[in-house]
């Protein structure tokens, strides 16, 4: 994997959020690309409840200050960045007062989801796309993990087609089990059609479940990764409709040689050194 770009795009990350599927995934796959040589970017929102000055998060001015349109309104962007400890690891977070300062992830102190949760994740997709482009970075692969980054593939093959730094990279999208129940906003179509979206581009956002969100990513991806030992049915269907090359789940410890022989063989269609 040396000198391979990977861009990393994750809903968690540890040591930031609780570990589980994703988010060890997200910080186990960059550390593992690290050590092969390669360079890694990491990108996740950043939630209320993380922890700005125990994880000295620290605002790039450089890189904020442009608005996003999310369905007609202007959303300024905050772009923050941090190390983790040990291991020289940037995760950039993106950053908006309306959207992420709730000290919450995804749902309220009763479990019920946000009401905005559809437009966190256009923001997120569209603000991880626009800062990339600011820092001039064009990686070989995008590897998006959990729902709430599930439309990033989408964007990037619709929304910015023509970007020349994203002109060589190949997308894959991890599948995990950590769901939720019901359906984001019922005009979640409709927001996202407002950016010029093609309609069958994301006909599945008709009925925008925590399944459907995937299977746009899935449309719009070189390659499928099953993060977590068990997905839904539904899910596994649409994989095996999809016929891309798909890594099966791995356990940690067998992580580095699977996920590097996947990224070369399948992806970027290289032999191994």
């Amino acid at each position: 994997m040396k000198d391979k770009r990977i861009l990393y795009v994750s809903s968690e990350v540890v040591p930031y959020l609780p570990e589980n599927d994703i988010s060890s995934a997200a910080f186990e796959a960059p550390k593992l690309i690290n050590a092969a040589g390669g360079q890694t970017r990491i990108f996740m929102p950043r939630f209320g409840n993380i922890n700005e000055r125990r994880h000295q998060l620290h605002e790039v001015i450089r890189l904020s200050g442009m608005n996003l349109v999310i369905n007609d309104l202007d959303m300024p962007l905050i772009i923050k960045v941090a190390s983790i400890p040990k291991e020289r690891m940037q995760v950039y977070f993106i950053d908006n007062e309306d959207y992420f300062k709730r000290k919450a992830t995804f749902s309220d102190e009763d479990g019920e989801l946000f009401d905005d949760n559809d437009e966190r994740a256009i923001f997120f997709a569209k603000g991880v796309i626009e800062t990339v482009k600011k820092l001039n970075w064009s990686p070989d692969i995008i590897h998006v993990h959990g729902w709430m980054s599930s439309l990033l593939p989408m964007y990037l093959r619709h929304y910015y087609g023509n970007e020349p730094l994203f002109s060589e990279a190949k997308i894959v999208t991890s599948l995990y089990n950590q769901s939720f129940e019901g359906t984001l906003d019922e005009e979640m179509k409709k927001k996202v059609l407002f950016d010029g979206i093609e309609d069958d581009a994301v006909a599945h956002l008709d009925y925008p479940t925590h399944d459907n969100i995937l299977k746009v990513a899935i449309d719009n991806s070189d390659g499928l990764v099953i993060g977590s030992q068990e997905i839904s049915d539904d899910l596994k269907a649409y994989i095996e409709k999809s016929e891309l090359p798909t890594l099966p789940y791995v356990k940690r410890e067998e992580m580095a040689n699977a996920y590097q022989t996947y990224y070369l063989r399948d992806i970027l269609n290289e032999e191994e050194d």
